[in-house]
């Protein structure tokens, strides 16, 4: 009985796993200040444009503060890396004890950083719309960029968050099964949005929904910590209606009270608060564990992960997803060309800025915001680019080049270009606009366009159609390696010197949070074959207890023993380190094996051989390998090269599971973003149900008046049924 009650006490006084991941988001709680409600402004007749600032003692352009009693623009301290300013911000408030400041570059329609000089530390300040407005500077109007400068776009930044939230319209709340609002658990809207539109396909709610009891009753004695149970536990909430009912009449009646008086509460339902999936989803994720904003469409192909890993036995949702892109790749000189396959999740669309219908609309808006920038002026009303669908897929189609492209044909460096095509259609077609791009100072942005995306969509034409009569192939041979003889003799008398090494790559991997040698042996070990492999071969190694150690240098110090591998390389076992690649997309290691030896060790042709033999598999050894293999959590890393372990009964083991059928669809969602990044501003996504489109907006969920079809981010398709 004493140990009933000591396990019923740790239970009770265990913290959830809400509040056990929220430290690691939330850094400091920031209190109000005491000045806020007594400050006094004195009636300088100050005003503040919306860019142009400079400390009026210094001159200074950054790191500036706007004392909120006078009016007062200047600069703040000087740290010790010799950023900052030179401090006039504090011996102002020496001077006039002026104790409260807003950092200009961080004013937002939802917050602005304030600080006191009298409590010495961040504050809140609750009237902060009030106080700037005294300086002639509309909060709603102020949006934060990345770079650190706030830009005042009134009119288009306005427009795309009441367009997108129908902001301004009478929208009608709905209740009942399916139609339940997922609560912000802070920045947490990519997930609301992302989940929404997955439970709302069929085969996900019968794998999670369908199958509660079932999972359940086999779920494990720590149930936070299983993927199935967390998803069965969301889809329930969102789907059995429980959680999603009307107002009782006492509560309408507060309501028109409320109103009466001009308290506006509007009674919405509360919604659901995933915050044990979120943690579990999350966890030892750099960025979705964080309590930032994130890319909804990083996100979706980190679920889809999720559920690929976990649905080895059982039913896998995420089979309406997957899809055969045939890439073609043509040598511009001798005209032969090379087939190959790989999977993909979701097809992502250009956005052709110079197929816009309003060009000369945009050259002209050009110039005024160069002109406003250059004169220190307000800048001009936005315009927003209408382009329409059709472009947006002939840029798709068109050839694009291939960056140090080898020709097998003439045994060097060539030109060459690659097209894209469908070798088979999924279920479900996910569409991506690529509105996110990155400025000339690398800061990302937020293209501002609009496309006519259309309800029915037919990419029949897109069909791959494979080697063509009168196409040559290229020979299918690999790059030779060519070892200079500096480093040759450089090698024989010192065999510690570094091996080359695409620096761009491993700078691209370290800016994910990834150690600086693991990210040069992730580049080192997959052949210099860009950030994607390495990528997945840090995924692949990240357990191993010297992932972080320096990578161990090679020596070319044996060049009758390099003569003698190269002359026969099909002899030798494939790197382990390859194995390790293909094994982490889900392929049979005996499989991986054999179609490295098949393909002179070279990756790329590596997942050629095996979608084009599967002939060869060994039934047996690859069922006791692929027990052991396990897909990793960031495989889709820019949304390819990633597989399913488990074959499908009307498919061989050895290739992805797919479900092929006509290339015609119908819209039935789609996921907006407002804001000027994926790492700011918010995300709603609108669903069509029972014929008729409905908002979810957080907890918020009512019937669309106006859906925003042409400024979505994401868009979901659903396969016509073949009459």
């Amino acid at each position: 009985m004493l140990k009933v009650t000591i396990a019923c006490d740790a239970v009770l006084n265990a913290a959830s796993a809400y509040k056990h991941h929220e430290p690691d988001s939330w850094e400091e709680e920031i209190q109000v200040s005491k000045h806020a409600r007594s400050l006094r402004q004195q009636d300088s007749g100050v005003r503040i444009p919306p860019s142009g600032w400079r400390c009026s003692k210094c001159e200074m352009r950054e790191n500036l503060w706007l004392n909120l009693t006078d009016g007062s623009v200047l600069c703040g301290r000087w740290f010790f890396d010799g950023s900052g300013g030179n401090g006039h911000a504090l011996e102002h408030y020496r001077e006039t004890s002026f104790p409260l400041a807003v950092k200009l570059d961080t004013i937002t329609p939802d917050r602005a950083d304030v600080y006191s000089f009298d409590e010495e530390e961040a504050v809140l300040d609750p009237h902060i719309s009030e106080h700037l407005a005294h300086f002639g500077i509309d909060i709603l109007q102020m949006q934060r960029t990345e770079n650190g400068h706030t830009e005042n776009h009134a009119q288009s930044r306005a427009s795309e968050w009441e367009v997108v939230q129908e902001a301004g319209l009478k929208l009608k709340s709905v209740y009942g099964s399916g139609y339940t609002g997922i609560r912000n658990l802070g920045n947490s809207c990519y997930l609301s949005t992302t989940m929404q539109v997955l439970f709302s396909i069929p085969e996900f709610q019968r794998a999670y929904v369908g199958n509660l009891q079932r999972i359940f009753d086999y779920s494990p004695l720590d149930p936070s910590q299983d993927f199935a149970t967390q998803m069965a536990k969301l889809g329930h909430g969102l789907l059995s209606g429980q959680y999603s009912k009307p107002p009782a009449k006492s509560e309408l009646i507060e309501q028109v009270m409320r109103e009466e008086h001009k308290v506006f509460h509007w009674l919405q339902p509360k919604g659901i608060s995933p915050k044990m999936f979120k943690a579990l989803v999350s966890r030892g994720h750099p960025e979705f564990s964080s309590s930032r904003q994130q890319d909804a469409q990083e996100f979706f192909l980190h679920v889809v992960n999720l559920v690929e890993r976990n649905s080895a036995a059982s039913e896998n949702p995420s089979d309406v997803f997957r899809f055969l892109v045939e890439e073609r790749v043509q040598c511009c000189q001798t005209r032969k060309v090379r087939y190959a396959q790989r999977v993909d999740y979701l097809m992502q669309l250009p956005a052709p800025i110079e197929a816009a219908t309003n060009r000369e609309e945009l050259l002209a808006y050009e110039a005024r915001r160069k002109d406003a920038e250059e004169n220190m002026m307000a800048p001009p009303e936005s315009v927003r680019a209408r382009i329409p669908f059709t472009a947006c897929l002939q840029a798709f189609t068109e050839p694009e080049n291939v960056p140090d492209f080898w020709s097998s044909a003439l045994q060097a460096k060539s030109a060459g270009v690659k097209t894209s095509r469908f070798a088979s259609f999924p279920e479900c077609l996910v569409v991506q606009i690529k509105k996110f791009t990155f400025g000339e100072d690398w800061v990302p942005k937020k293209l501002n366009i609009s496309i006519d995306v259309p309800d029915f969509l037919d990419l029949s034409r897109l069909r791959a159609t494979g080697l063509q009569a009168g196409e040559e192939e290229l020979p299918d041979l690999t790059p030779p390696i060519v070892i200079p003889e500096d480093a040759r003799e450089s090698s024989v008398n010192n065999s510690m010197d570094s091996p080359e090494i695409d620096e761009s790559s491993v700078m691209q991997l370290a800016e994910m949070g990834f150690p600086l040698e693991a990210c040069r042996k992730a580049v080192y070990y997959t052949g210099n074959m860009g950030a994607e492999m390495a990528f997945n071969w840090i995924i692949a190694h990240m357990e191993e207890p010297d992932f972080a150690e320096p990578l161990p240098v090679p020596s070319y110090a044996e060049p009758e023993l390099l003569r003698t591998s190269a002359a026969s390389p099909l002899d030798n076992q494939p790197p382990e380190e390859s194995i390790s690649i293909l094994t982490s997309m889900g392929f049979p290691r005996q499989q991986a094996i054999r179609a490295l030896k098949g393909s002179n060790n070279n990756l790329e042709r590596a997942l050629d051989w095996i979608f084009t033999h599967p002939d060869l598999e060994d039934d047996s050894e690859a069922m006791s390998d692929a027990g052991d293999t396990e897909p990793n959590d960031h495989a889709f890393s820019n949304a390819n090269l990633h597989s399913d372990s488990t074959p499908s009964p009307d498919q061989d083991a050895s290739g992805p599971r797919i479900k092929d059928g006509p290339g015609r669809y119908e819209l039935f969602a789609f996921i907006s973003h407002m804001g000027e990044s994926t790492m700011s501003g918010h995300y709603v996504c609108h669903i069509k149900k029972e014929g008729r489109w409905v908002i979810y907006n957080d907890h918020k969920v009512c019937l669309s008046e106006r859906p925003p079809k042409d400024l979505g981010y994401m868009y979901f398709y659903r396969r016509l049924s073949s009459c």
